[in-house]
């Protein structure tokens, strides 16, 4: 059935059947933080504060990667690339983490997600990587190591925009798209993009009721014995070396019987108006000539330059306000290209949807994820229920978003930091994006009062709770010098942890006091609909949109 998955791809990915999927295209994201500031604004109206850490970024240096990268020789290895990648690796990597290490960060993060692709995608599949000119050479290189350079197809250029201005060099105007095949017998289908104005003036420049057409030769090349040497109405191709050639798909087309004599077939064709009299010259007789018209879809073979396919404009029907939104037609045409009806497509990063809207207009099913949870209600409701009217369960199923408690620990045992991030967005609040030294705060929330904006430091704990667990955060409030601490966790606290609780004292707002420590349960939260108690809280807006998604 079809998918649609909130979490790290990368987890998704390690969960999924190897051969799985007919056809990847992912956009990963440059700046996400930009993509997630956009789309929280124009969901819940108001921007996200200043003060919440940036959307995952994966352009961040940090100790996680580090130590990713130090290992991805023995993941190499594990994923088939040849032996000579691990040194090179290893050597690159030592050059950018001292010359530009944020395009280090984004090579590891990407890498890694790569080497998994490769493992899911069938031996018939291919894969499209859409990138920028600032990492799209660097890509290629680790794409020709794990998917193979014999099986690089295209850099396929998109010219996304038609000018821009550029201080000192040429206005980049253009996105880069690899696209890699899995083997050498891979899905190919002929793809086609119109003829432009110039070339339809120019080669189909005669209209009729019909359309537009241009004239052939109704003659092949040699004389012929039977009747297609024979003259017809006075014009005779013997004198010319040459024989009639009528085309037998037109013939078909208009009911006539194969055993007609290509005289008789010609009286057809003229009767149907598809032969033109051409006028003589230099007082020779002209010669008839078959009208052939323009056929509704027809254009020239799609090249590696895409200039034909504008972005999404302010004003596009398809537009649904994400600042990187891909045009549907891009979709199209990849899709078109490189799957059959009923092959399943991949979106690793699926953002907005866009690749998901194309594989259900192309008739294709389809997987998408995404780690942000509003890209997932967008393409939940907007995109799916709205415009496709899919019936989720039916059509198909959204992954990863617990709605039960069974759910929630489920999903900590496959990925604690998901389940952590889960839950903080769960209950209004921003996530920490780092896996690592987050100094006791895994998220926080934020509310608006007279003086500003106060924050609620958010701890999260999935495994077996401790009795310092909750003293602990009160330090971490009173050393941070948050208004109020919030204590999310899988597991029923204990007496003594609540005691703890209390005695953290409470939080006084227009004669409203709050405890300055509340605790929540995974339970509580999901069968209680329980949230935390605080003034005018400004993430509530993403709890009601989580409300609204049934979790």
């Amino acid at each position: 059935m079809n998918k649609l998955w909130y979490g790290d791809n990368l987890t998704i990915m390690q969960g999924m059947a190897k051969y799985s999927v007919d056809l990847i295209y992912l956009d990963p994201p440059f700046k996400s933080d930009t993509n997630y500031n956009l789309l929280y604004k124009n969901m819940t109206g108001k921007p996200v504060p200043e003060q919440a850490e940036a959307f995952f970024d994966t352009w961040t240096l940090d100790a996680n990667k580090l130590e990713v990268a130090r290992a991805m020789p023995v993941l190499m290895r594990e994923h088939g690339v040849d032996d000579y990648y691990e040194d090179f690796w290893r050597l690159w990597m030592n050059a950018l983490r001292h010359t530009q290490p944020e395009l280090m960060a984004y090579l590891i993060y990407m890498v890694q997600r790569l080497l998994y692709m490769k493992t899911i995608l069938r031996p018939t599949g291919s894969i499209y990587l859409h990138c920028d000119p600032t990492a799209s050479h660097y890509i290629k290189i680790m794409m020709d190591a794990i998917f193979g350079h014999q099986n690089f197809r295209n850099e396929i250029i998109w010219k996304r925009t038609s000018a821009h201005s550029g201080a000192r060099r040429y206005g980049p105007v253009h996105d880069v798209i690899l696209f890699y095949s899995a083997g050498q017998h891979y899905t190919w289908n002929r793809v086609a993009q119109s003829y432009d104005e110039k070339y339809l003036d120019t080669k189909y420049r005669h209209n009729d009721k019909r359309g537009r057409y241009r004239l052939s030769d109704l003659t092949g090349a040699g004389r012929r014995a039977g009747d297609s040497g024979r003259p017809w109405r006075g014009f005779d191709p013997d004198a010319g070396g040459r024989h009639w050639g009528v085309p037998a798909a037109i013939v078909r087309e208009l009911g006539g019987d194969p055993s007609l004599s290509t005289q008789e077939k010609l009286d057809l064709l003229d009767g149907h108006d598809f032969i033109y009299m051409t006028p003589g010259r230099g007082g020779k007789p002209g010669f008839p000539q078959l009208k052939r018209y323009l056929e509704p879809g027809s254009g020239q073979p799609v090249q590696d330059v895409f200039s034909d396919i504008s972005p999404v404009n302010s004003m596009a029907e398809e537009r649904l306000g994400y600042p990187t939104q891909k045009p549907v037609a891009l979709l199209d045409r990849i899709i078109q290209a490189s799957s059959n009806k009923g092959d399943i497509v991949f979106d690793p990063f699926c953002g907005c949807g866009t690749t998901i809207y194309s594989a259900i207009k192309n008739e294709r099913r389809w997987v998408g994820c995404d780690i942000a949870i509003l890209s997932v209600k967008l393409i939940r409701e907007q995109l799916i229920g709205d415009k496709w009217r899919l019936v989720e369960r039916h059509d198909f199923e959204v992954d990863g978003i617990p709605t039960s408690v069974e759910g929630a620990e489920e999903l900590f045992r496959r990925d604690p930091f998901q389940f952590q991030h889960w839950f903080v967005e769960r209950i209004g609040g921003f996530p920490m994006q780092k896996k690592v030294a987050d100094r006791g705060i895994d998220g926080r929330v934020y509310f608006e009062t007279a003086e500003g904006l106060r924050e609620v430091i958010l701890s999260v704990k999935g495994g077996k709770l401790r009795p310092t667990d909750v003293r602990d955060l009160r330090g971490v409030m009173e050393r941070e010098g948050a208004a109020m601490a919030g204590f999310l966790s899988l597991q029923e606290p204990s007496k003594a942890m609540k005691v703890e609780a209390a005695e953290a004292g409470m939080f006084e707002y227009n004669g409203i006091n709050y405890p300055r420590l509340q605790l929540l349960t995974a339970r509580e939260v999901l069968e209680s609909k329980l949230e935390l108690h605080t003034p005018t809280k400004m993430g509530s807006r993403i709890a009601s949109v989580q409300g609204s998604l049934a979790l």
